[in-house]
């Protein structure tokens, strides 16, 4: 045996994790030092895989029916409990049981089938999401268990006696029967499934085709410009608009090329708008928008083209002073063809941004390294809510990817948070991310770290998605290119007084470190960060009794509130002065740099809003009552009204449109989140940003109840007092305002 202990030994330290350093002078803390390393993983032959994100099932993708299975079994029992129990709490204890029970499969799949870099794995975890989707939709069809939920709404006696919380669950539970049909007869409701399951496949088809490149013959293009494209054999395929491209002739042949109609595609989109029109008038609704509006701070469509067409009201001049300062700039660049089209908006916002202000991304990306950023969140978070982070090892087959990082975030929560939620034991949350896989726990007392963890418990995960933002005119890129955020399981208390776990998941996209420096992001990328750090922390803050509506789960034009305050930290000189450190010089970044980035932003900006306008608009459109108009005819009309710039023949940009799927009626959350975050900020962030009585009211008042309580009402509380459209739409005009303060700034330097 001693003769193979040298080969053990040295098998053994092959296994660890490597560290390299990119570090020049600075000094950084541990949770800097993790993120500013490049991590060498060598396999570990010797330690059990424990399967993918600690599922044991998930070593293998056999494991996913397994999984799935055992949740359909459980499924049964709980459907006999619910449907046999008297009407009482434990009816709406059961029913957010069977939602958990189900969402932490089809989560954790819905999550694997577009992030695992093996296709076995995201084939296996799209079967999942089909089969528990199928059963999730035939659930809200069944009659007798509606019916034992509504025993319990009609008893005004025991409906009474239950706190806020569980009332409001159990009527959003009854509207997910509602919006199902199941008030309708065994024709209808059968019906109501099946347009429910062609969805499934519909939504399935339409984001698959989005993200499709289109080709065209080489001889159809200019030769010089063919480098600039993907060649294959006789063909050019693009798959984008190279909206960055300072090449007039490049940004037009991809627009018009990625954009050109597909009849597969337009037939997929016609019928995916009409199943949901289909589906919402069946179960009693006027149009698909009514039923998706329904619980949201707008309330209503009719609401929503308010609050849009205000909103372009106000921005009117502004917006023609864009264009017109765009249609110079193109002037100086092509006198020859200065006519302004779709694709030079984004291109030359952005030259026009870079030159007045002296904006060149590489000058800001040294201060911006991955760890530097990280130790900004950790301070911003330990200041306002009082939570700090610390790396940890990932055990072996947990994660997914190499990028990944496991980070442990632990801090002192105050002890009202437990007292107020009656929650007798720790509160414990995970934060999985790509690129990291950090968890998250909350202590009363942070003194019982190392003996109240259950390990297993830390890297189980499920959840619902929320889509990254768009900016700019990349709604097309899937969720898995862009920057976006995922609840994987949801927070619950259980029945032994503990807390589940949330575990979320960020999808980021980054660059790789080199062997002279970390990763160094750009100020989009650090702003992205900071943006899905705030959904994260919505989740991993929330302390809801039932998992139905923890952190995002709640209103879509609420869930973004948080992430897009965190846009504001991020463009804060007193935020961005603790952490943006050059990583080989240790210098501070420039107030006056910070300044001109800020005031950049707003360049053109009413532009930009109003092309986020026509987008909601578009949305809102297709999702009302039934056009007699195709749908790129109502792009053409929309596009007139709601952006300014032409519509280009032969092109079918709707088809690109991700977000119809995930935002379907909601896109406009994005404008009304930032109304709110924008108001959220000047109130009460403003004049201190770093204040731990102010973050720890907002956690009380927005981040702790998730969709446990009505956002409008989380909203005022905040606020206190009631917005009004108008309010919204100044807030957002306001944004736009230029701080003379910077020019001051600028001149003086």
């Amino acid at each position: 045996m001693s003769a193979y202990n040298p080969l053990l030994r040295l098998l053994r330290s092959r296994s660890t994790v490597t560290l390299r350093l990119c570090k020049k002078v600075t000094t950084w803390s541990p949770v800097g030092a993790a993120f500013n390393a490049q991590a060498v993983r060598r396999p570990d032959l010797f330690k059990k895989n424990v399967g993918l994100f600690g599922v044991p099932e998930l070593s293998s993708t056999e494991g996913f029916e397994v999984i799935q299975e055992r949740a359909l079994v459980e499924t049964d029992r709980l459907v006999e409990k619910a449907c046999s129990n008297s009407p009482g709490a434990v009816t709406v204890e059961t029913f957010d049981k069977l939602s958990d029970s189900l969402c932490r499969v089809a989560d954790l799949a819905d999550f694997i089938k577009v992030a695992h870099p093996d296709p076995l794995y995201r084939e296996a975890a799209e079967k999942t999401c089909i089969k528990i989707g199928t059963t999730v939709e035939k659930l809200n069809t069944n009659v007798e268990l509606c019916r034992s939920l509504k025993n319990l709404l009609d008893s005004e006696e025991v409906m009474a006696k239950l706190d806020p919380e569980t009332r409001r669950v159990a009527e959003l539970f009854m509207f997910d029967f509602e919006i199902s049909g199941i008030h309708l007869n065994e024709k209808q409701r059968k019906e109501a499934v099946n347009l429910n399951v062609q969805l499934l496949d519909l939504n399935n088809q339409f984001l698959m085709g989005c993200h499709m490149p289109n080709r065209i013959d080489k001889r159809a293009l200019p030769h010089h410009i063919h480098q600039h494209f993907n060649n294959e054999g006789s063909y050019i395929q693009i798959g984008g608009l190279h909206a960055d491209s300072p090449d007039d002739l490049i940004r037009e042949v991809a627009y018009r090329i990625f954009l050109y109609p597909n009849g597969e595609m337009m037939h997929t989109l016609e019928e995916l708008l009409s199943c949901r029109d289909k589906l919402a008038r069946l179960v009693g609704y006027e149009s698909y928008a009514h039923r998706a509006l329904k619980g949201t701070m707008a309330k209503s469509p009719d609401n929503v083209m308010s609050f849009l067409q205000l909103l372009t009201d106000k921005l009117k001049d502004r917006t023609e002073k864009d264009f017109e300062m765009m249609r110079d700039m193109k002037t100086k660049f092509n006198p020859r063809n200065a006519d302004l089209m779709p694709w030079d908006h984004p291109y030359l916002s952005g030259v026009i941004r870079a030159e007045r202000f002296n904006i060149e991304p590489s000058l800001y990306s040294p201060y911006f390294s991955l760890g530097a950023c990280m130790e900004g969140l950790n301070s911003l978070f330990t200041q306002l809510f009082g939570v700090s982070l610390m790396a940890e090892q990932p055990s072996a087959g947990e994660l997914w990817s190499e990028d990944v990082r496991k980070l442990l975030l632990g801090g002192r929560l105050q002890r009202e948070l437990a007292e107020q939620m009656e929650f007798a034991e720790l509160a414990v949350s995970n934060c999985i991310l790509r690129r990291w896989y950090m968890k998250l726990k909350d202590y009363r007392d942070i003194s019982t770290v190392t003996s109240s963890i259950d390990q297993t418990n830390l890297i189980s995960i499920s959840g619902h998605s929320v889509p990254k933002r768009n900016t700019q005119l990349s709604p097309h890129l899937p969720s898995c290119s862009q920057d976006c955020h995922f609840t994987i399981r949801g927070g619950r208390l259980l029945d032994d007084g503990q807390y589940q776990l949330p575990v979320v998941v960020l999808m980021l996209n980054l660059p790789h470190p080199t062997r002279s420096a970390p990763t160094l992001l750009t100020p989009a990328m650090m702003e992205n960060l900071f943006h899905e750090m705030g959904h994260a922390m919505h989740s991993m803050l929330g302390r809801t009794r039932y998992q139905h509506v923890t952190g995002t789960r709640c209103a879509t034009d609420f869930a973004e509130v948080p992430s897009i305050l965190m846009e504001y930290f991020a463009n804060d000189y007193r935020v961005i002065n603790q952490f943006a450190r050059h990583y080989q010089t240790g210098q501070p970044l420039p107030q006056s740099m910070v300044a001109r980035l800020c005031e950049s932003k707003k360049v053109c900006g009413a532009a930009d809003t109003q092309l986020q306008i026509f987008y909601a608009v578009l949305d809102q459109v297709y999702h009302g009552k039934p056009q007699s108009q195709s749908t790129t005819d109502i792009l053409i009309d929309m596009q007139q009204k709601y952006y300014g710039l032409p519509y280009v023949p032969n092109t079918a940009w709707q088809l690109r449109f991700s977000h119809l799927i995930g935002y379907g009626a909601k896109y406009y959350s994005y404008l009304m989140s930032r109304a709110v975050a924008s108001m959220v900020w000047r109130q009460c962030f403003h004049k201190d940003p770093l204040n731990r009585e102010t973050g720890e009211r907002y956690r009380r008042e927005m981040l702790a109840h998730g969709g446990a309580k009505e956002p409008m009402l989380m909203v005022e509380g905040m606020l206190q007092k009631s917005p009004s459209t108008e309010d919204f739409v100044d807030a957002l005009v306001s944004d736009l305002d230029p701080d003379f303060e910077t020019f001051i700034m600028d001149s003086e330097g």
